[in-house]
């Protein structure tokens, strides 16, 4: 049976932290939400966890309105970024808390803890205090203990953040497969779209506490419904232009004209607003079917074997990515080079929009 949130609200006085959300959760699924900070990512794990309280909607938990249950009524974990232990227990005693609260013999306790604490390789220091751990040792601490729970909603907040590089990677591999085979629910809370994309599962991308997209990781970012899901999943920002199109024409902000060519093409005359990621926008020499825009270098960021090259425009600053490892000045004069092919048409309401048998492919 599901978990289901129907027509959630939150709202504290005149402010709305949680505005209209529906979701239906599946035992053995992984579920992530994604959005950039204060987007209502942490409110709405809270109420799944029943920590808090809708003003507006309802909890509906194989079928039974859980709406009003507090937490410590319901099969539920969470882990926060910011981990919480008991500072005057042992490791051990951390993560067996609360299997000692159910009452479960020692035997299965030894067993759980100590499954947890191999998975988590918290085994040298399971006679510890939190005191003598690092922050990753802490954080990996309070997910161990969230796994040994073994509840049936398992809600995870950011909670790799202050783990190095290699075990990060580690744990969103193994995660979801751990608490699939229990037929818990996961939901994994974070800002970033690259781990959206590596965790896999379905996505839920908030804005402004509204949930704008549902679907699978990989088609939610192919395919964005909306403006805001598609700036949601997009890192770097979202580049954006407005653009107004007349038969085989289309004026830009600027007031150049450009062919209507690529996801324009047979677009009905209109204004609308194209949005492309960093990967269809490139720097150089004028390439076959792209479009080229003067543009001064503001900032250049290096990351691994690529380099995002911030360009102003004239008609906004675009991050465009280059291949290999670059250093352009800030005030180098180059050419943006834009590909029509790769935005999504957005229209006047902020929904994308497709000409009849063609689709966007950013």
């Amino acid at each position: 049976m599901s978990f289901v949130l129907d027509q959630i609200s939150y709202r504290v006085g005149e402010e709305t932290f949680i505005d209209n959300v529906s979701l239906r959760l599946e035992p053995g699924s992984m579920n992530v939400l994604l959005g950039p900070t204060l987007s209502g990512k942490t409110t709405l794990m809270r109420l799944m966890a029943g920590l808090d309280r809708p003003t507006a909607g309802k909890i509906i938990d194989n079928g039974v309105d859980i709406t009003g249950v507090p937490v410590r009524k319901r099969s539920v974990a969470m882990v926060y970024q910011q981990f919480v232990n008991y500072p005057t227990l042992s490791v051990y005693e951390n993560i067996a808390s609360p299997l000692r609260v159910a009452g479960l013999p020692k035997a299965e306790i030894e067993a759980r803890v100590g499954r947890a604490a191999a998975l988590l390789r918290l085994e040298p220091m399971l006679k510890r205090t939190p005191a003598q751990l690092s922050g990753g040792q802490q954080q990996r601490t309070a997910i161990a203990r969230a796994l040994v729970k073994q509840a049936k909603l398992v809600l995870l907040d950011e909670p790799l953040a202050n783990l190095d590089y290699k075990l990060r990677e580690e744990l969103r591999e193994e995660l979801p497969r751990i608490f699939a085979e229990t037929g818990a629910i996961l939901v994994y809370a974070t800002t970033e779209p690259t781990e959206a994309l590596l965790l896999r599962g379905q996505t839920a991308t908030l804005w402004q506490g509204r949930v704008t997209q549902v679907g699978p990781s990989a088609t939610a970012y192919r395919e964005p419904d909306n403006i805001d899901a598609a700036r949601v999943f997009s890192d770097p920002p979202l580049n954006e232009v407005s653009v107004t199109k007349a038969g085989a024409m289309a004026t830009l902000e600027s007031g150049r004209k450009v062919p209507a060519e690529g996801v324009l093409s047979g677009m009905p005359d209109g204004v609308y607003r194209l949005g492309f990621r960093a990967d269809a926008v490139t720097i150089g020499h004028p390439q076959p079917g792209m479009l080229s825009f003067p543009g001064t270098v503001s900032v250049t960021e290096i990351s691994g074997s690529e380099s995002f090259v911030h360009v102003d425009t004239g008609l906004g600053t675009w991050v465009c990515l280059v291949e290999g490892v670059h250093q352009w000045e800030p005030g180098d004069r180059t050419e943006a080079q834009f590909d029509p092919g790769r935005a999504f048409v957005f229209g006047s309401q902020g929904q994308r929009v497709t000409a009849p048998g063609l689709a966007a492919t950013a």
